[in-house]
C-alpha cells in the first residue's frame, strides 16, 4: 500500500518534470534548464546516448561507435535495444528532425 502511494507520487513528479520540459521555447532555454538540472556527468551521459542513437540509425558498426565516442559497448547495446524495442522516443525525435 505504501509502495503504491510512492509510485503515484513519483509519477506525478515525473509528469511535472515532463510538463516543465515542454515549456522550453528554444535551445538556449533547454541548455540552461539541463545545465541546472543535471550534473556534468549526467548531461554527458545523455549527450553520449543521443549521439550513439544517431550513429546506430546511420548503421555505424558498434565497434566504430565505441572508438569514436568512447562509450562502452554495454551502453551502445542498451541504446540499440531501446531504439529497436523501446518506447519510440528516439524514433519520434529523429523523424521530426528528418534523421530517420
Amino acid at each position: 500500500m505504501v509502495q503504491m502511494k510512492r509510485n503515484e507520487i513519483q509519477k506525478r513528479h515525473e509528469q511535472d518534470l515532463f510538463d516543465a520540459i515542454l515549456t522550453l521555447e528554444n535551445n538556449e532555454e533547454a541548455r540552461s534548464f539541463f545545465y541546472d538540472l543535471c550534473t556534468p556527468a549526467e548531461l554527458e551521459g545523455l549527450v553520449d546516448r543521443w549521439r550513439v542513437a544517431q550513429m546506430l540509425v546511420q548503421k555505424v558498426p558498434y565497434r566504430k561507435i565505441a572508438e569514436e565516442t568512447s562509450v562502452s559497448t554495454a551502453t551502445i547495446v542498451r541504446v540499440a535495444r531501446f531504439l529497436n524495442n523501446g518506447f519510440d522516443g528516439y524514433k519520434i525525435i529523429m523523424q521530426r528532425q528528418g534523421k530517420l
